[in-house]
This record gives structure tokens, C-alpha cells and sequence, in this order.
């Protein structure tokens, strides 16, 4: 829907949640007040109450719409790929372009993750869960060549190394850390995810 065709209201609360979402990516949540996002949003204080209740309901609606699981798993379920190893190497390759042209996605997994230990992981896991499960049944579908693993746990652990990887991409983006370190990609994850790091017999 166009930003012409919205109601005053709506554009209002979406101004809101934007103005939120910046403060958020570059304060953290506690450090950002109300009244910084009224300011933000071009509103009185006053004026955010008749769309939120409270800061934690803004922050509850900007994780459900704009977490990054919420760009990924779209994308994934749309990867061609004729086998596992093929499907996951074209995911991470279509997952790393897609953060690299939004990095600040991730930060609000983080906030989340340190500000509020998952307390809204359980709601949002409501509306990813629909996304998830063609990839379940990808990876169970007969010709697979994948062992005999729970599907969540699969899952889990496919999800884990993407997050995995940007988690570590903060820590060794330093210039002083050896540069085959900072030339790891999101490809090298999943190599290590489908083969392990094990020798075959």
C-alpha cells in the first residue's frame, strides 16, 4: 500500500515505528527514550500513546516486522537448488547479499538477544514458523542425502550458523585480526554445516 493511500493515522504509527527503529539500531533500547522518538517522528509525547502503549509494544511490532529472520527465510524458500549442498550454498550466497545491502538488520536481533534475553522470540516465532516449514520439508524430502536428524534440530542448527556468522562478522571486522579470519564467508559457514569437520572414511 502506497504512503498516499494510507489513513493519517497509519502513517503516523508507521513514522513512529521508523523513528523508533533508527533510535533503537543506533542508541540500544534502554538508551532511547519516548520522547527522543516523538521527537524523531515530528509528534507531541502525547501523540504516541494514541498508537502504543508503551515503548516495549513499539519495539514488540518493529521485531516481528523488520527481524532479519523476517528477509531471510523469504528469500531462502525461493533459492534453487537440485541438492542439499547446492540449496544451501545458493542460500548463503543470497542471504549475504541480501544483509549486505541492509547490515543494520542484525542489530535488532542483538538488542533483542541482550536487552531482552528472547523474551519476544516465542511471539515472533508465531509468524516465521509458516516461513520455516518448506524448508523442513526440503530437507526431508526423499534424495535428500540428509541423515536421520530431527527436523528442529535441523532447522535450529541451519538458522543457527547464518546468525553464527554475522555474530562473529561484528567481532572480527577489526583491520589488526589476520585477514583470513575477516574473509570468511557466509559460504564457508554452510560448507562446514552440510560436511562437518571430520574427515570422511
Amino acid at each position: 500500500m502506497t504512503e498516499e493511500a494510507l489513513s493519517k493515522g497509519e502513517r503516523t504509527r508507521r513514522a513512529i515505528a521508523k523513528a523508533a527503529l533508527e533510535l533503537f539500531l543506533q542508541h540500544g533500547y534502554h538508551a532511547t527514550s519516548m520522547r527522543q522518538i516523538a521527537e524523531r517522528a515530528g509528534i507531541a509525547l502525547s501523540g504516541i500513546y494514541n498508537h502504543f502503549s508503551s515503548k516495549d509494544e513499539i519495539f514488540q511490532e518493529l521485531i516481528i516486522v523488520e527481524h532479519p529472520y523476517q528477509k531471510i527465510l523469504p528469500l531462502i524458500r525461493n533459492v534453487p537448488g537440485d541438492s542439499t549442498e547446492e540449496f544451501v550454498q545458493n542460500s548463503a550466497r543470497a542471504v549475504q547479499e541480501e544483509m549486505g545491502r541492509n547490515p543494520d538488520f542484525i542489530k535488532l536481533m542483538f538488542i533483542e538477544i541482550v536487552e531482552f534475553h528472547g523474551k519476544h522470540f516465542p511471539k515472533l516465532y508465531e509468524t516465521i514458523f509458516p516461513q520455516i516449514l518448506p524448508l523442513l520439508q526440503r530437507f526431508a524430502a526423499p534424495g535428500s542425502g540428509v541423515r536421520e536428524i530431527p527436523l528442529p534440530r535441523l532447522i535450529r542448527a541451519f538458522m543457527g550458523s547464518i546468525i553464527a556468522f554475522y555474530a562473529t562478522e561484528f567481532l572480527m571486522s577489526q583491520p589488526t585480526l589476520p585477514s583470513e579470519l575477516r574473509a570468511m564467508r557466509l559460504e564457508d559457514f554452510m560448507d562446514i554445516f552440510l560436511f562437518g569437520i571430520l574427515k570422511r572414511e
